[in-house]
């Protein structure tokens, strides 16, 4: 089972390098970098979200050989529902799971203090306030020279998302949030209109980055998660072999 894991603004994939020692061998960790960071560092950031998560399907889909599933954070979350619906339009495999951490749900979510680009020290309160970035990393000049402008795109990309009713994801949706994070109960529930399969949603104790201070609860849950869903499918096929044909 392949887990393909998108980052949350201002962020790299890479970050869920580490994730590959922490769940089980049969899961492939697979970090989704965006233009603009880590190993793209070269190409361009991306500023439109629909647009991007277009590019990953491109990206994306002809290296979908297994069995795979979604994964992101905040924004990475939205990013993963829209590649989650690319990939189906290109005619791909749908995901075993899409995971949606610490955002609201597509149709509910107001990006509107977004759509201007913040100003430094805008963008240092808005890290502040998200309780996710160590202090001694904010207090790091050149640190935040690199990163506030990988930042302030992220967020231009929140306040550029709009919402497209579509038909349901046939995959099942399993949603993640902080019971501190400002993120509303309601807003996390109303994922649930975007898949025609199962719906879960797990609180867990923390604010906005819960993916840190919770990591080990967060990955005990991805991965029976996807145990489940191995074992359904396994069960789907024993079934389909042992059904009599009919003529």
């Amino acid at each position: 089972m392949r887990l393909l894991c998108l980052p949350y603004s201002g962020g790299s994939a890479m970050f869920y390098a580490r994730w590959r020692r922490l769940l089980p061998s049969w899961i492939d960790v697979y970090p989704v970098e965006w233009p603009g960071r880590g190993a793209r560092m070269d190409e361009p950031l991306a500023s439109d979200p629909h647009a991007l998560a277009w590019q990953l399907a491109a990206e994306l889909h002809a290296r979908l050989d297994a069995p795979y599933a979604l994964f992101g954070h905040s924004l990475g979350a939205l990013i993963a529902f829209e590649l989650a619906h690319f990939l189906h339009d290109r005619g791909a495999p749908a995901p075993a799971i899409l995971f949606a951490s610490g955002a609201e749900a597509p149709a509910v979510r107001d990006g509107s203090k977004w759509r201007l680009p913040l100003s430094d020290e805008a963008l240092l309160k808005e890290l502040r306030d998200l309780q996710g970035t160590p202090d001694e990393a904010l207090s790091n000049a050149e640190l935040m020279r690199s990163a506030l402008p990988v930042l302030r795109a992220d967020f231009l990309m929140c306040g550029a998302y709009v919402y497209r009713r579509r038909h349901p994801l046939s995959c099942p949706v399993h949603v993640f949030g902080g019971a501190d994070d400002e993120t509303s109960h309601e807003s996390l529930q109303a994922w649930r209109q975007e898949t025609s399969a199962e719906f879960t949603l797990d609180v867990l104790p923390g604010h906005h980055f819960f993916i840190h201070t919770q990591q080990a609860e967060l990955l005990g849950l991805i991965a029976s998660a996807l145990a489940r869903s191995v074992g359904s499918h396994r069960s789907e096929d024993h079934e389909r072999i042992l059904r009599p044909a009919t003529h």
